[in-house]
């Protein structure tokens, strides 16, 4: 196991060079995105519209932050953790057709997943559950913010961060996921410890 630093935006080729159950910190912009930002994605692309950032080596992380508006019209962010990252495994060839180099979230994704971390090279990356006061100490400031119309968590909040993790790489480009690997071992503990008559 290997820790890296990062700075986004990220590069194919470190991307492929790191190993499920190495160690990240990502330093630079950091963007939201759950469900209704992709969605968002989804419509933007297939009308061909412009997309509200540039996503080629960017790092998109499946959370809701919790924000606060200053008087000046700037935000506060409070907090911020993982959401489970399944639900956006519908759109994991359009991520990395945008040029998304790193998927940060919770409880790993599927086999579109690893199949596009192979083919685009881009990797998933697992977040502290339950590490939201820890996530945040990493974020420097708010940039900006879009969507706003969707509520504060689907909205799409760019972050500007420094060594934000730990980070665990939960899926790497070369087909390996540490679900996967878990999920298997643990039936085949079930099956030996509790075998079906």
């Amino acid at each position: 196991m290997n820790t890296y630093k990062l700075s986004t935006p990220l590069k194919e080729e470190d991307m492929r060079r790191l190993r499920a159950g190495d160690v990240v910190y990502i330093s630079g912009h950091i963007f939201t995105s759950r469900d209704m930002a992709h969605l968002k994605y989804k419509a933007l692309i297939a009308s061909s519209q412009p997309l509200p950032k540039d996503f080629n080596g960017s790092a998109v992380f499946h959370a809701g932050p919790v924000c606060l508006k200053r008087e000046d019209g700037g935000w506060d962010l409070l907090l911020i953790g993982p959401t489970t990252s399944i639900r956006m495994e519908p759109y994991a060839k359009m991520v990395g057709e945008m040029g998304v180099k790193a998927v940060i979230g919770k409880g790993g994704m599927g086999d579109d997943t690893i199949r596009a971390c192979q083919e685009y090279g881009y990797v998933y990356l697992q977040a502290i559950p339950g590490g939201a006061a820890k996530g945040s100490q990493a974020v420097e400031n708010v940039v900006d913010v879009h969507y706003m119309e969707m509520g504060i968590p689907e909205a799409l909040w760019d972050l500007r961060t420094k060594e934000f993790g730990p980070l665990v790489v939960g899926i790497d480009t070369h087909g390996v996921s540490i679900y996967q690997d878990l999920r298997k071992k643990a039936l085949e503990k079930l099956e030996r410890d509790y075998p079906m008559r």
